[in-house]
């Protein structure tokens, strides 16, 4: 079979090789930026990795280039451009990452033998080149020395914004008690920095933290992150690495509170599917905070690129982030998707419908009782009144998945976007999402509903055909 089918038509992917973290995403003169950590030439052993780009008006249609916008091309990055963000400025953006360089030698990389630089990037809108943004020199910013004696070699992930006056910085970190922790950095004008304080748990949580960001809402703020060593936790499904968020107490701020202590009980896991990790919000020109995570995992025991796929992993859609009634963030795709949707269909109290492409939109409504949708008899979405779970029926097709499951008590409403090899669900207007690839080997999408609820499902267009040229 050809693998054209597991292309997706509303998910950002590589044109080869491998994705995984979003990186820089911001909104400049009406145009969304997308970079994300790539690797063209995956599977190559030791293969250079970098940053790609992907660039749209509306979130749904995109254009980009195959090549590295971000090479690691000079000594301070010489093992990979790894992650980082953007803020926007006048003019254009600010790119920050992380340069990382592995000495050769008989080094653990943790204490000894890795050099961890955050680089700075200027760049500038022009409307003459494609995607209207120009990149301009590297310069390193903050070396091993310039973090406290505390820290281990593994400090990356910058993740700036602006206050006021004040930037500030947040920067994945290990301690020497290999406990993770959050650096927090000030600066007066975005280029030189200084160490302003912490952020930790209350007990140890994780050996390491990756990927930090400052989500604010409604006047509140959360730390999201990564966590590493997350294994033995009862609710990692015995992952090592996952990802969610703290929430900051009220009346406190990330960059004003010095050495913050936050309630490691309090965690919250972003998704509760098979693939998301290193997600990264950012606040578009509309004033949206908008979130997009990578659909895969560091050391998943389950496939992303079956029966020798050139290409690896893809980013989730951009997810709109607001408060609940009870301030915890909820998720929601982000209402331009819905400018794909196609043909309408409903089927009410259950039924079957069978579908020409594997992308569709399809929506719960007035949940009465348990609840089960099926797709291609392989893979499960269902409600039994205590339970939301996901499920594959069909081991083949889910490579390696099997369940996930969340304590669930009501369920008024259920989404689920199914984009070829991706699927994501959100129920109760985004307190629970499950992301999850799967590889259906069916030519057609089949959909069956059991239950007493109206499920009304839209066929999706492609927005993503002929991206990267």
């Amino acid at each position: 079979m050809s693998h054209d089918p597991w292309r997706m038509g509303f998910h950002l992917m590589p044109p080869t090789g491998w994705l995984n973290d979003p990186n820089g995403l911001c909104q400049l003169d009406g145009t969304y930026h997308v970079f994300f950590q790539y690797s063209p030439d995956w599977p190559t052993p030791d293969a250079p990795r970098g940053w790609g780009h992907a660039f749209s008006k509306d979130l749904v249609h995109w254009s980009g280039d195959a090549r590295f916008a971000i090479a690691p091309d000079t000594p301070d990055e010489a093992s990979g451009a790894y992650s980082g963000c953007a803020v926007p400025v006048e003019g254009g953006a600010r790119l920050y990452y992380t340069g990382n360089v592995k000495e050769p030698g008989n080094f653990d990389y943790v204490h000894k033998g890795r050099r961890a630089n955050q680089i700075l990037i200027e760049a500038v809108t022009d409307p003459a080149v494609p995607g209207g943004l120009v990149l301009g020199e590297k310069n390193v910013l903050l070396r091993n020395a310039d973090y406290p004696a505390f820290c281990t070699c593994h400090v990356r992930d910058p993740k700036v914004w602006r206050e006021g006056d004040a930037w500030w910085m947040v920067l994945g970190a290990r301690d020497e008690d290999d406990r993770g922790l959050v650096l927090v950095l000030r600066s007066d004008d975005g280029r030189t920095w200084k160490n302003a304080g912490t952020v930790r748990s209350t007990e140890p949580f994780g050996f390491m933290w990756e990927c930090p960001d400052r989500v604010a809402l409604c006047g509140r703020e959360w730390l999201s992150f990564c966590p590493q060593g997350m294994s033995e936790r009862p609710w990692s499904n015995g992952m090592r690495d996952v990802s969610g968020y703290l929430s900051v107490p009220e009346g406190e701020k990330i960059g004003d509170a010095g050495e913050l202590a936050l309630d490691a009980q309090g965690f919250h896991l972003w998704d509760r599917g098979f693939d998301f990790y290193a997600p990264q919000s950012f606040v578009d020109e509309g004033g949206r905070t908008l979130l997009i995570g990578w659909m895969g995992m560091p050391e998943a025991p389950y496939e992303s690129a079956p029966d020798a796929l050139t290409w690896c992993h893809c980013l989730t859609v951009p997810r709109e982030v607001t408060p609940g009634a009870d301030g915890t963030p909820l998720q929601w795709p982000a209402r331009e998707l819905e400018a794909l949707r196609g043909a309408r269909h409903e089927l009410a109290g259950g039924g079957t419908i069978t579908l020409d492409e594997h992308r569709a939109d399809v929506v719960v409504e007035h949940v009465a009782g348990s609840l089960e949708l099926t797709l291609d008899g392989a893979l499960a979405i269902s409600w039994d009144g205590a339970e939301l779970a996901l499920r594959f029926l069909d081991g083949s097709v889910g490579c390696g998945r099997t369940e996930r499951t969340v304590p669930c008590d009501n369920l008024y409403n259920l989404r689920v976007l199914i984009d070829n090899s991706a699927v994501e669900a959100f129920a109760n207007d985004g307190e629970l999402v499950f992301a999850t690839r799967w590889f259906p080997r069916s030519d057609n999408l089949r959909i069956d509903t059991k239950g007493q609820s109206l499920c009304i499902i839209w066929e999706m267009g492609d927005g993503v055909a002929g991206t990267y040229e």
